[in-house]
């Protein structure tokens, strides 16, 4: 007599398929949902915040913060770091300040051209020495803050945009009651996203994030694309300051400190990695908004100091990273 056993049953891999979509929905769009949310509740909790002109300041406030976060996206999606995008912030605000007075070319060219050379020779440290972007870039930080001293005479010269300057109706003019800043910034905000996701500079840009080795035994010009990446990063952090300059009619000096951590935090918020390999612009938009919402309804609150933003956002990076990285375990466990 032969006795037989049934064949072993396959465990359901529909719960497991589900369980990683979710995880990665979460990933990608989770910031989405918050700042939704945020929105909804802070609507219902303060009448003003919904309205027009509130919502048009929030959106005008946090322009220059896309603009950077933007360039900061791509670095980190790298799995590098910039720390001196808030000195170049500065930087580019005094030089299109200082250059205005020949035109608006000048005052836009002049901050980009300084700004993108800083920014590419730090790329091409990072890329060709190996150093680490977190110490090159801390370097970048500290002697660019040198370097706007010592343009401003230890800050004690305020260069001022002229009044008749087209600079000015570039950071102060509006269209429909919205700054030209805000929609500035959501023009480069799909131009980013179209050179991430559409062409074989951001496919290279996710696999150097993934693994620079694996990237470079694929054929991929890493150097290359690291120190254009760091170019970038300066590019943006430069223009915002131009763009805010031109807003504020001045270049001030004291202006991008902690700035960096601003882009970080927004970034991160928004669902990318700080390991690199994933990311997105539109969380790094949505990053920057939830920022700028948490900002309003503190001011809205008004017993609170500014102080209790960066708690707050302190406190939301860290429950970010924590909830970032065990989705990223669920995800290589699945």
């Amino acid at each position: 007599m032969t006795i037989t056993s049934d064949p072993p049953v396959e465990a359901p891999t529909i719960h497991v398929a589900t369980s990683e979509r979710v995880a990665a929905l979460l990933q990608r769009h989770g910031a989405l949902a918050v700042l939704i949310l945020g929105v909804i509740v802070a609507s219902i909790v303060f009448p003003s915040f919904a309205t027009f002109d509130n919502l048009a300041g929030v959106a005008i406030q946090s322009s220059f913060l896309i603009v950077v976060a933007l360039g900061m996206a791509f670095v980190i999606i790298t799995g590098g770091i910039d720390l001196s995008v808030g000195s170049m912030f500065a930087l580019g605000g005094v030089l299109a300040a200082y250059a205005a007075k020949w035109g608006i070319l000048p005052g836009l060219l002049l901050p980009l051209a300084v700004c993108g050379v800083i920014g590419l020779a730090q790329g091409l440290i990072i890329a060709r020495t190996g150093l680490a972007p977190f110490i090159v870039t801390l370097a970048g930080l500290l002697g660019v803050r040198g370097l706007l001293l010592f343009i401003t005479g230890e800050g004690s010269n305020t260069y001022l945009v002229p009044r008749d300057s087209a600079l000015l109706d570039l950071g102060r003019g509006t269209l429909f009651g919205i700054g030209y800043p805000v929609y500035i910034a959501l023009i480069l905000c799909v131009l980013g996203a179209v050179l991430l996701q559409r062409t074989r500079y951001g496919q290279a840009v996710f696999a150097i994030g993934g693994g620079g080795d694996a990237a470079a035994l694929m054929g991929l010009p890493v150097a290359r694309i690291k120190a254009l990446t760091y170019l970038l990063s300066g590019l943006l952090a430069g223009f915002a300051g131009a763009l805010n300059a031109a807003r504020l009619g001045s270049g001030v000096t004291i202006l991008g400190v902690g700035l960096e951590l601003d882009a970080i935090s927004a970034v991160v918020i928004g669902g990318t990695l700080l390991t690199g390999g994933a990311g997105s612009i539109s969380g790094t938009l949505c990053g920057v908004l939830l920022l700028g919402v948490i900002q309003n309804v503190i001011n809205q609150i008004g017993t609170l100091t500014s102080s209790y933003q960066s708690v707050v956002s302190g406190a939301f990076l860290v429950v970010v990273v924590v909830v970032q990285t065990y989705l990223s375990r669920v995800r290589r466990l699945r």
